[in-house]
């Protein structure tokens, strides 16, 4: 490391006692990346280095949390979604140069361009007026990001002007977006509750929404629609004996659900001291050894129940069951707000959404359902991609319900194939008792 000219002895120890160590090996573990982190342990720092790996859309497959005094070590397995380990020079030098500056990172970013944040209750066709709005006050949408969760919206939407293509600096036109979103969102029924502002930067944008639904008190509403999701199960206990508060959470495994369940740990003001974390087939296992950043356990029985519901919402926000739908297609004016519209008139609501524009092509993905939060026939969806262009718009990922539907289907023909399985699992389970097969633990 070359150091300033001024920068003197203390100042060069202080620096190198602040700056995390990573260390990424390939050889210890057959089915996964190990990602070490050691570092000076502040408020935060786990939620920065989980950030950097959960950009990538990498999996974390396990991972264990330790905290000694005022330093703590991370060591994740990570994957990428196909379950191959990271054998890429460029991000493995990423990963390393990242993690080993969390520390100086900055918290927010600009783009350079207003950021419309949004809250309210979610009807059906809500999102068909937010995008109509704008662009009839000639706004391109360049990206946006939307969570539903009981009932409330969440958005983050990234404009510029359509005329000049770059950002609006007119205050009077913020301002006239700003007050007529805030309409659209009141409704008839939502007049206090529902929220815009405009700014010119914005920290990560997942974190910036489940920020917004916390305040937004998504935890402890009753859903408008309804929704079958999986079932997750969170429990809170004091361990007296060690000074520690136990959460332990169960639930089904996805992509970026240790990020959401820390970054709410993390925005509720408590510390995680050690963490355990493990996949197993399609379930995820989480437990983490927590106190407020005052050193107290969590004191009361509404206090308890609380970080139980905020939990689940935090697990829930992201765990959309509709049909994921993904559109690929050369940019224009007003192309969300057409597609936006042919969803409501067919009948289907968007649950969530994750809007993206680079160079003249918008790669847009949206998740759907029926208007009371059932699978939308498939009828419907190939109606609407006809009418969007089939070839534009691709389903990407059917929910739950229709594989149990397939596999039910299957069940008359596949008894051999499970007592094969079976057979299977038992030979493996014999050889791994020998010694003759190893497994990565």
């Amino acid at each position: 490391m070359e150091w300033p000219a001024s920068t003197d002895e203390y100042e060069k120890l202080l620096i190198r006692m602040s700056t995390p160590r990573v260390v990424i090996d390939n050889a210890v573990c057959s089915t996964a990346t190990l990602v070490k982190v050691d570092s000076a342990r502040r408020h935060g720092s786990l939620l920065d280095a989980i950030q950097v790996l959960i950009d990538l859309n990498l999996l974390i497959k396990k991972a264990y949390i330790s905290s000694d005094g005022k330093w703590f070590m991370n060591v994740f397995h990570v994957t990428h979604q196909n379950g191959d380990k990271l054998m890429d020079e460029s991000i493995l030098k990423y990963i390393e140069q990242s993690l080993g500056s969390i520390h100086n990172a900055t918290t927010n970013r600009s783009k350079g361009l207003p950021v419309l944040e949004l809250t309210g209750t979610d009807r059906v066709g809500l999102l068909s007026e937010v995008f109509a709005v704008l662009a009839d006050l000639q706004c391109d949408v360049v990206e946006a990001k939307v969570w539903t969760h009981n009932g409330r919206i969440a958005s983050l939407i990234f404009v510029k002007d359509c005329n000049s293509g770059t950002t609006i600096e007119d205050s009077q036109k913020i301002n006239k977006i700003e007050v007529l979103l805030r309409n659209v969102l009141k409704g008839d029924n939502d007049i206090r509750s529902a929220k815009t502002s405009v700014s010119m930067s914005v920290m990560h944008t997942e974190r910036r929404l489940h920020q917004m639904m916390f305040a937004d008190r998504d935890y402890e509403r009753t859903p408008i629609l309804k929704f079958t999701s999986d079932n997750t199960i969170v429990t809170v206990q004091n361990w007296v004996e060690r000074d520690y508060t136990v959460v332990n959470v169960q639930c089904k495994d996805r992509i970026k659900l240790l990020f959401d369940v820390v970054c709410n740990l993390t925005d509720m003001e408590y510390v995680v001291f050690h963490a355990t974390i493990n996949t197993n087939s399609n379930r995820a296992y989480l437990e983490f050894y927590i106190r407020h950043k005052d050193g107290t356990l969590i004191s009361s029985e509404p206090e308890r129940q609380r970080v139980i519901q905020c939990l689940k919402a935090s697990v829930e926000r992201r765990a959309s069951e509709g049909i994921q739908l993904e559109l690929r297609t050369e940019d224009k004016q007003g192309l969300l707000a057409e597609v936006m519209r042919t969803f409501r008139e067919n009948g289907l609501n968007v649950t969530r959404a994750e809007i993206s524009t680079i160079g003249n092509m918008a790669t847009n993905v949206f998740y759907v359902t029926d208007v009371v939060g059932n699978p939308a026939d498939p009828k419907i969806i190939e109606s609407v991609r006809q009418k969007i262009g089939s070839s534009n718009l691709e389903v990407k990922e059917l929910p739950l319900i229709y594989n149990q539907k397939a596999e039910s289907q299957d069940q008359a023909i596949g008894v051999g194939g499970a007592v094969l399985w079976s057979i299977g699992n038992l030979v493996r389970r014999n050889l791994y008792s020998l010694g003759l097969i190893k497994s990565c633990s």
